[in-house]
């Protein structure tokens, strides 16, 4: 017999069809709530809504479980790269020796950008926040691939689009960061990988030779993996609900740049680094921080400790972990922010009161400590994650396309004044 869920309102009793999802979730189908009763739900950030069924991440916070298209993200950051898991995400299954080559190459293809799109770069004054930036230049992309707009496009069509933000993505990236610092552009060297093209473009300086640091390039590749997608957040229901009024994947995607742009949801590397700043400022006492973070009286929080979905452990911060501790060890980096760093770490691990708390060290902590032993500026971390995130939102603008999901359209509860008649100027 089919499960059911029943609603009383006003004595009167009314049924909906329970959906179970693949891993056991269970979800009460409203659709038809307004319809049959002239009502509808209230929930404030969306947090108890399921707005879509998805194929595509599976995410247990209690349990610290991420897997993409069923696949352990332990095990895809062990033996994957980004690209191929980029691959994954997108078209649903891990690609063939033949497809990955394909895939690899017309990402190589497409990496350059129209040079009128300096034009726009040079428009921008050097203090510009690297994500207005990011997705200024990222929606461009509609003024120069005008075909883009068509919401009947082809499927080879669509796969030009979305090789195309593969592509442009770093160099766009990349680009935000030189005009940040006052800088030249580079030009992307497709004689390099993915994440190697990227530092390059990054670091490098004009007339010189840049070497790449396959540690570096390798805890790169690692943290895109984990940034690649995490369910139905803000930034990704945002690129869905864009999407589902036939815009581009260009504007779409630009929508969810922004919306990580927020503090709520991006900026949490961000964060960790300026607190340790504010540790280091005060003298780098620890345990004087520590002891602050414990009392229930002191507003003071450690950023990059716990998470808000897992509830157990973050799966993705032992993976980075020994990312970040193999960067540290390969560059010796000689900076007393990142000591501290390491020092709270291990309070964390160790003292009663984080361990029956779980407030482990999260991936945000781990990846702030990497950008920071990169030199990569703060105001630069969250264009990192957007680099990351870029296939889990392609995927996901994909799937609702397929999908032929119909145009987001939330309710609300009126709480305005009631009709009242309109008083003329003269008389107010």
């Amino acid at each position: 017999m089919a499960k059911s869920a029943e609603i009383i309102i006003d004595g009167k009793s009314y049924k909906f069809p329970i959906v179970e999802g693949s891993e056991g979730e269970l979800g009460i189908d409203i659709g038809n709530l307004l319809e049959e009763t002239g009502a509808v739900t209230l929930d404030f950030g969306y947090k108890n809504t399921g707005a879509t069924k998805s194929a595509i991440t599976f995410l247990d916070g209690d349990k610290g479980i991420l897997r993409y298209r069923g696949y352990s993200i332990e095990e895809l950051a062990a033996k994957s790269s980004f690209l191929e898991v980029s691959y994954l995400l997108i078209f649903g299954e891990l690609p063939t020796q033949e497809q990955l080559k394909k895939f690899t190459n017309d990402i190589k293809n497409h990496t350059m950008v129209h040079e009128d799109i300096k034009k726009i770069l040079d428009g921008f004054p050097s203090t510009s926040h690297p994500m207005g930036v990011l997705a200024s230049l990222f929606c461009a992309q509609t003024a120069f691939y005008p075909e883009s707009l068509d919401p009947n496009r082809s499927v080879e069509g669509v796969y030009l689009s979305i090789i195309r933000s593969l592509a442009k993505m770093p160099t766009f990236a990349a680009w935000a960061y030189k005009n940040a610092v006052g800088h030249p552009v580079n030009y992307p060297d497709n004689t390099l990988d993915y994440c190697s093209r990227f530092l390059k473009m990054m670091f490098a300086l004009p007339a010189e030779h840049y070497e790449i640091d396959p540690v570096v390039a390798d805890a790169l590749d690692k943290l895109l993996i984990l940034h690649a997608d995490h369910e139905q957040n803000c930034s990704t229901s945002t690129v869905r609900i864009v999407g589902s009024s036939k815009a581009s994947i260009y504007s779409s995607i630009s929508a969810g740049i922004n919306a990580l742009w927020g503090p709520l949801h991006g900026g949490a590397n961000q964060e960790v680094i300026l607190m340790l700043e504010q540790i280091k400022k005060d003298g780098g006492d620890t345990d004087k921080w520590i002891a602050k973070a414990k009392d229930k009286n002191d507003p003071f929080r450690l950023m990059g400790f716990g998470h808000r979905v897992y509830k157990n452990f973050d799966p993705r911060a032992k993976i980075i972990k020994k990312a970040a501790d193999d960067v540290l060890a390969k560059l010796g980096v000689n900076d007393p922010t990142l000591e501290i760093a390491m020092k709270l770490e291990e309070v964390a691990l160790k003292d009663p009161y984080f361990v029956e708390r779980r407030l482990y060290p999260n991936v945000d902590f781990y990846s702030g400590i990497i950008y920071r032993a990169l030199g990569i500026p703060v105001d630069m971390f969250t264009v990192m994650f957007a680099m990351g995130r870029l296939p889990g939102w392609i995927a996901q603008w994909k799937e609702l396309r397929e999908n032929k999901e119909p145009i987001g359209r939330p309710r609300q509860i009126y709480t305005g004044k009631n009709l009242r008649e309109y008083v003329p100027i003269t008389k107010r």
